[in-house]
């Protein structure tokens, strides 16, 4: 590896969309994301082979820049299943992930047939979180779990908690959530998971990662492996992935700043506790510029920056 690759490690990031993809949406490495996807279903579905399928989302711009895969499952008992495959770090994902399963459910009736055929096929959406879904939330956790960095949603009864539709199930998985230490690491999805938080810090395939399972990994995602156009799309979305982190790093320093000020401010005159100093104010919209360039909502940037809806509608 040359001096100018050093900063890129030595294996692909997963987490990058590049890396994502080059792992798991490449038909050479499907068996790659049959394994990661049954490690999440842990017995309920076995996939033994997909298809993936045209990602068609008419009308949504951040489509742009996520990873998507809609797939065609076969399951090991010959049953076919849907599974549409995300990584996401955006404001709205619970809302977004009922609209797309809504959206797939909706394509699987078929045309021309009477209104009372509904036979529908199974439909999953599995999400790869890049932020904590109860992060700065008043959101309260049902029941004590030793996994708060996976969810299993289902259709269920809210009374006796039975599941209510089986045809339909959500599966998330927030990666800073994840902090389990390699003795920690219990079943096949801990070692998935630890492996796409660190694979970007190893140099080689440590001894604790079943090797039958992670080897392909190891093999093929050296960097120094890449075709040059492969090199230059990783470097890019390397550099997109940690430009984006650094905004949002930036914008929760600039949150918190803000709110000890107004902490400071409380019982002040009420122009001074109703907003940041000049310069404050001003380094929060250069930060919310720079988020909005970097895909992130507007809703989000209000709640992290402390600005207007309508004052970040006007930098745009």
């Amino acid at each position: 590896m040359t001096k100018s690759k050093k900063h890129l490690g030595k294996y692909v990031d997963p987490r990058t969309d590049f890396g994502m993809k080059f792992y798991f949406g490449r038909e050479e490495n499907k068996i790659l994301l049959i394994e990661f996807l049954n490690s999440l279903f842990e017995g309920e579905k076995v996939i033994a082979d997909l298809k993936y399928k045209t990602v068609e989302h008419d009308g949504d711009q951040e489509d742009m820049r996520r990873v998507v895969f809609d797939l065609h499952c076969i399951g090991s008992d010959g049953e076919i299943f849907i599974v549409e495959f995300q990584q996401l770090f955006q404001e709205f994902f619970k809302d977004r992930a009922v609209f797309y399963t809504s959206r797939l459910i909706n394509k699987q009736l078929a045309k021309g047939k009477k209104g009372n055929d509904y036979h529908l096929p199974e439909v999953y959406f599995v999400g790869i979180l890049e932020f904590d879904m109860n992060g700065g939330s008043n959101v309260v956790l049902s029941r004590e779990t030793d996994r708060p960095y996976f969810y299993d949603v289902a259709l269920c009864d809210k009374h006796t908690h039975e599941v209510f539709y089986d045809k339909l199930g959500y599966k998330m998985v927030s990666l800073p959530v994840f902090n389990k230490q390699p003795e920690e690491l219990e079943t096949i999805m801990d070692q998935w998971l630890y492996l796409l938080k660190h694979l970007s810090t190893m140099d080689k395939l440590p001894s604790f990662l079943d090797k039958r399972i992670f080897g392909r990994i190891f093999a093929i995602g050296e960097i120094g492996k890449l075709k040059e156009e492969d090199l230059m799309s990783y470097e890019a979305s390397l550099k997109q992935r940690r430009d984006a982190e650094s905004v949002f790093n930036s914008a929760l320093r600039s949150g918190h700043a803000k709110g000890k000020a107004e902490g400071r401010a409380e019982g002040r005159a009420e122009g001074l506790a109703e907003g940041l100093a000049e310069g404050e104010h001003k380094k929060a919209i250069e930060s919310a510029i720079k988020m909005l360039k970097n895909g992130f909502e507007i809703k989000m940037i209000s709640e992290i920056l402390g600005l207007t809806v309508e004052e970040i509608e006007k930098l745009k």
